[in-house]
């Protein structure tokens, strides 16, 4: 069967999951009568939530007799690694490209990557039925793109289509008959070269591992493209690390290959296929499976390094235990280390204590996921306030820089240009992006950035977009001021009354309400002023023997502020953890006894 091999990469939320979907449903993967969710690639919880891909999944279609493998990436740098291992496995790619906001930061990281291993892209610009889609400016910015990235001459000469996801069309001309995917299907196959790797199908077997996943019935899988060779069930098998150490020989228990949504087994897999691989026990991403003959491992794509690391310790506060069952730290640490195992962009290490796992990775948002998943899972967590990694090189200081793209209203840019000023963030490029917007391009320590976003929203009243992304390792920029308010920190434990509550409302915004459990060290609202201030939230009134109506009982109190897992993150100083469980997520004082605080405080003014 005649077969190529595609990856679909973007920004996010550019619609590369809804085109997918698309795609499965003309070339007949579904039933007519099939109940298919939409976003149908994006199966986990936290991906349907969060309306982003954050696993690359892989499917297949069938076209006129050829059968088209398609990888779906994520959107997201913080997800990079998924991207850059399942690029080494494909022979072309489809770049979409949203028709009004053009190329954003995540285009960029992933066309570098895909430009950087010789793929020739082909470009879609997709939602160009949308009211402010611009897509002839949309294709310059792409242009511009590519020969910014030190594109050759073939991969400049990209073939385009116009396109909707949504509606289900693509098309060569811009007011084409805009009916059917038919032309994107025809241009794959006219475009993407067959994989090099069937002509090697005489060889001995070898796979290189891109993705790790289990499964409840047959254990661990490893998904990869076959380069060389042929495999069948029952083969043994080798595996070999990236140096080329044996780490075990198995027996292939299951071949799977990827049909529409699911997984089908089959008996044989040739060069040039997308299969998974069952019967390993030990073996991981970045290892070559291959034939007992077979000595040299197959060459790995280099990972980025992680920039930020968050410290997940168990939870000591007085209320642990009480949501979820997985609180000992031998339990948290192998959940880490299985998920280091899957994820190669995340690396672990020990805390000299051994009940705190530092946990180094790309982003925020890579980091929230994982404890929002663990979370789900039942485990309580304390989490510390991210810290970027540093490099030392030739005696200098380096600190990641990252580049900021945000599209405000043009009355918000005063305001965004002056907090990139003091989060020591450098303007590149600042220009009219039409309908009173403005786009502003800044380089900006990853550290500055840590906690912006939630400050960003309010000072664009909800109204600015940021994306951001890897730039490079730049000179340490000196101290960046962290959060200006102190924090009101109770000074007992039990329930809220709401009374104390509405007599600390004039000392500054509150983050619980009435009747929720509290206790002595843990942060319950915001000071109005910048120091921290111990409260009693559990201050109930006096009673006196005058009568009275009761009106003076029915305090009415304003709402709190509700924070979620990452904006609680990135909230916290240094001296606070954010404690994580089931059903809750609190903020506390590292040090709970205000005894203990003053100490460490000392201690850390004198060091």
């Amino acid at each position: 069967m005649d077969l190529r091999n595609i990856a679909i990469i973007a920004h996010v939320d550019h619609g590369k999951t809804t085109l997918v979907d698309e795609l499965l449903k003309q070339s007949g993967s579904f039933r007519s009568n099939q109940a298919v969710a939409e976003r149908a690639m994006d199966s986990n919880d936290l991906e349907r939530e969060r309306g982003i891909t954050i696993l690359a999944k892989c499917t297949s279609v069938e076209y006129e007799g050829a059968r088209i493998n398609i990888v779906d990436t994520p959107g997201h740098a913080d997800f990079g690694g998924e991207v850059e291992r399942i690029l080494s496995m494909v022979d072309g790619v489809v770049l979409l490209v949203d028709a009004a906001e053009g190329p954003m930061p995540q285009t960029k990281f992933v066309t570098s990557k895909a430009l950087a291993l010789g793929l020739k892209p082909i470009v879609v610009l997709n939602k160009v039925d949308k009211s402010d889609a611009e897509p002839d400016r949309a294709l310059d910015e792409v242009f511009d793109l590519f020969a910014s990235l030190g594109a050759s001459d073939e991969q400049l000469d990209f073939p385009v289509l116009y396109a909707s996801g949504r509606s289900g069309w693509a098309d060569a001309e811009l007011d084409g008959p805009r009916d059917s995917l038919i032309p994107l299907f025809k241009l794959v196959m006219d475009h993407v070269l067959p994989p090099e790797q069937i002509a090697h199908v005489d060889e001995p077997f070898r796979m290189l591992a891109t993705t790790l996943g289990s499964d409840p019935f047959i254990g661990r899988i490893l998904t990869g493209r076959v380069e060389t060779g042929t495999i069948k069930t029952g083969a043994s098998v080798k595996a070999l690390s990236v140096d080329g150490s044996e780490i075990e020989r198995f027996r292939v228990t299951k071949i799977l290959a990827f049909r529409g949504l699911g997984q089908q087994p089959i008996d044989e897999a040739q060069a040039g296929d997308i299969i998974a691989l069952a019967g390993m026990s030990k073996a991981t991403v970045a290892d070559t499976l291959c034939d007992p003959a077979v000595s040299e491992a197959l060459e790995a794509q280099p990972i980025d390094p992680p920039t930020i690391t968050v410290t997940f310790g168990i939870n000591t506060s007085p209320l642990a235990g009480r949501d979820g069952k997985k609180v000992q730290s031998r339990v948290i640490r192998d959940r880490l280390m299985r998920e280091a195992e899957s994820n190669v962009a995340i690396k672990i290490g020990d805390t000299p204590g051994g009940e705190a796992f530092e946990v180094a990775g790309r982003g925020e948002l890579q980091m929230g996921v994982l404890i929002e998943t663990m979370r789900r899972e039942g485990f309580e967590l304390s989490i510390s306030r991210p810290r970027v990694l540093f490099r030392e090189e030739d005696g200098n200081r380096l600190e990641p820089i990252e580049e900021v793209t945000i599209d405000v209203d043009e009355e918000y840019s005063g305001v965004v240009v002056e907090k990139m000023a003091q989060r020591k963030g450098d303007i590149v490029e600042m220009r009219s992006a039409g309908a009173g917007k403005t786009r502003i391009i800044a380089h900006a320590p990853a550290r500055g950035l840590i906690g912006y976003h939630g400050e960003f929203l309010t000072d664009t009243r909800g109204t600015g977009v940021m994306n951001r992304v890897f730039h490079d390792w730049g000179s340490y920029r000196g101290a960046i001021q962290g959060r200006r308010a102190g924090v009101l920190i109770a000074m007992a434990q039990g329930d809220s009354v709401p009374f104390a509550l509405f007599n600390l409302e004039d000392r500054g915004k509150l983050f619980i309400s009435s009747g929720e459990q509290v206790y002595e060290g843990m942060i319950i609202g915001e000071h109005s002023r910048g120091n921290d201030l111990d409260v009693n939230p559990l201050k109930g009134k006096k009673l006196s023997n005058v009568r009275a109506s009761g009106k003076d009982e029915a305090v009415v109190l304003t709402t709190p502020i509700r924070m979620s897992l990452e904006q609680a993150i990135a909230y916290i100083d240094d001296d606070e953890l954010v404690e994580v469980t089931p059903n809750h997520i609190r903020l506390r004082k590292r040090y709970l006894d205000p005894n203990e605080r003053k100490r460490e405080a000392r201690s850390a003014a004198s060091a």
